[in-house]
């Protein structure tokens, strides 16, 4: 009963703090510009889809600390690298369209679409919560592609600059969770008998 309750109470702290993230970002334009500046730093770009990894398995041990401290760190991982010396054009005209985007007018098709973004984690988490691995990995794929195709139809030619990250991130996810995923059945199907 003690680890349901400092599960639920971290998960709570990191939620919070996750809430606090967003809204900091979101009032805040100096912090905002400056998140965004170590954002321009593409392995950020490159981690960021592999905190699905550990998404997953927590998920799959029902552990709600560990998918919120996931959460957190997902999106703080922008700014956990320097700011680049050098920037391609296409990155720099990318999140030049993300910011304008998400400064820009919030309208109705604006919020449906930014919805989406915590459906399809809640959908994820389901998946591997009842243990799902093929419904699992089916959310991911249509979160990456989700991803690719309203950067390239939304941000134009610069767009196409997430292509790279997104598909070796996607790659790497879905052998990562096949195999883990095998491992974590094996164990808890060796368990049972």
């Amino acid at each position: 009963m003690k680890n349901i309750n400092r599960d639920k109470i971290i998960a709570l702290l990191f939620f919070v703090l996750t809430v606090l993230f967003i809204v900091i970002s979101m009032t805040n334009q100096a912090f905002f510009d400056w998140v965004f500046e170590r954002h321009h730093n593409q392995w950020s770009w490159y981690i960021r889809p592999l905190f699905l990894i550990p998404f997953c398995f927590f998920a799959y041990k029902h552990s709600w600390a560990g998918i919120s401290i996931t959460i957190f760190s997902l999106f703080t991982s922008m700014f956990w690298f320097n700011r680049p010396e050098e920037v391609s054009e296409s990155v720099k005209a990318f999140l030049q369209f993300e910011k304008d985007w998400l400064y820009g007018e919030w309208d109705f098709n604006k919020i449906l679409l930014i919805i989406t973004v915590p459906v399809s984690f809640i959908a994820l988490g389901l998946s591997f919560w009842k243990h799902s691995l093929f419904m699992g990995l089916g959310v991911v794929v249509l979160m990456a592609t989700g991803k690719i195709i309203w950067s390239i139809q939304s941000g134009g030619e610069s767009g196409k600059s997430i292509i790279i990250p997104a598909v070796l991130g996607l790659i790497i996810c879905i052998g990562l969770i096949f195999y883990g995923f095998s491992r974590l059945e094996k164990r808890r199907n060796a368990n049972r008998e």
